[in-house]
Formats: structure tokens, sequence, C-alpha cells
């Protein structure tokens, strides 16, 4: 059974708000707006932006192996098109992978329908998440939120856009000391402001349940 939902960008969602999907794509795109582009962790953003290149759908799968499915679906849909259509894709899982090592796992499955669909080498899956925590850093430390989505996030990525937007931008190697450098002076003050979180109640993943 198909569990995932697709709204266009351009969609009027006035007399729609109390659909949770429609909500989750509201809260990635804003954040994706106020955060990604506005502060512009990702150069490469704003241009597929604003031509309309970024698609954005929601998986309301309630199993690992429904979740599976809409990936390599949302896989197959993203080459069907030409990348002057869609040029990437932002998969928002709304039922699962909260608990960030549950997500971080599944990165692994999400690798394998790359290597089942022979799309190793011309899509890349980039990695958002809630509570996104790099190696070696306190949970609320702010170089982390370069990485934390208002929902669990799966980004997908044409190799071939990287490429030409890294020839574009000669010191790509330095955006993430950029960013740092960002976040550091914004503080997690200056992040809540933002408010680019989730309008949806989440649930508290497993370990702080039971902490």
């Amino acid at each position: 059974m198909k569990s995932q939902t697709t709204f266009a960008m351009s969609l009027d969602t006035t007399s729609l708000k109390a659909r949770p999907e429609i909500l989750m794509v509201q809260d990635t795109l804003r954040w994706l707006e106020k955060a990604v582009i506005g502060l512009n962790l990702c150069p490469f953003a704003k241009s597929v932006y604003v031509k309309g290149q970024v698609h954005c759908t929601v998986s309301s799968a309630v199993t690992l192996e429904a979740l599976r499915d809409d990936l390599l679906q949302a896989l197959k849909d993203l080459v069907a098109l030409d990348a002057s259509v869609r040029d990437t894709t932002l998969l928002v899982v709304q039922n699962l992978l909260q608990d960030f090592y549950d997500y971080n796992d599944f990165l692994n499955v999400a690798d394998d329908c790359l290597l089942a669909l022979d799309l190793e080498g011309e899509i890349q899956i980039a990695s958002f998440h809630p509570h996104y925590q790099f190696a070696g850093t306190e949970e609320n430390d702010i170089t982390n939120f370069t990485n934390r989505s208002p929902y669990p996030t799966l980004h997908l990525i044409r190799e071939a856009s990287i490429d030409r937007a890294v020839a574009a931008f000669p010191e790509a190697e330095a955006i993430f000391e950029v960013n740092m450098v960002t976040l550091n002076q914004l503080g997690l003050a200056g992040w809540k402001a933002l408010e680019v979180g989730p309008t949806l109640p989440q649930n508290e993943p497993d370990e702080k349940k039971s902490s």
C-alpha cells in the first residue's frame, strides 16, 4: 500500500491546515527558507528553491518496510524527471525514526535502496533530524543544528547538481567551517527565535522517556 503523500509547494493550504501532512510540508519549507537558506547554511539551496525545483513529500508509513518502499518510490520519481523540473526531493517521515539512533540505523537501508536501483554515484542521501548529533558533541551543541530539521528527513540529491554547485562555488570545502561560525554567533536563543521547529507534537526519544 502506498503511504506517501505529496503536495506542490504552491498549493493553497488555507482550508487544509488540520491535515498533518500539510503542516509537515509547511514546517519543512519554513525551515528551508529561514534556516538553510536564510542563514546560508547551504549556498546551493536558494537557486533550486526559487526555481521551484525542490520537491517535498511526506511518508505516512508505519513500518520500516513501508518507509523503505516510499523511499524507493521517491528515488524513482526523482530520476524519472529532468533536473529542471525536480532537482531534489525532501522525504519527510511522519510516524517513524523519531529516535536519532533509529534514524541513523535506517540510513543503511537508504544506502541499500540506492544500490538496489543502481543509483549509487547518481543520487546521494543527506540526513536531517530534530535530534541530529555529530559524533563527539554534546546534545545541545549549537553546531548540531546545521542538520536539525523539524521532522526526520531524507534529502535526495543529484550528484550532478552537487558537482555543478561545487564548480560554481570554489570554496565549497569551507562551508562546514563557515556554518560552525554562523551558528556559534547565532546561539541557541537565536536559533529558537527563528521558529523553525515542528508544529505537530513529537514523541520523545525512548532514551529520554526512561531518563
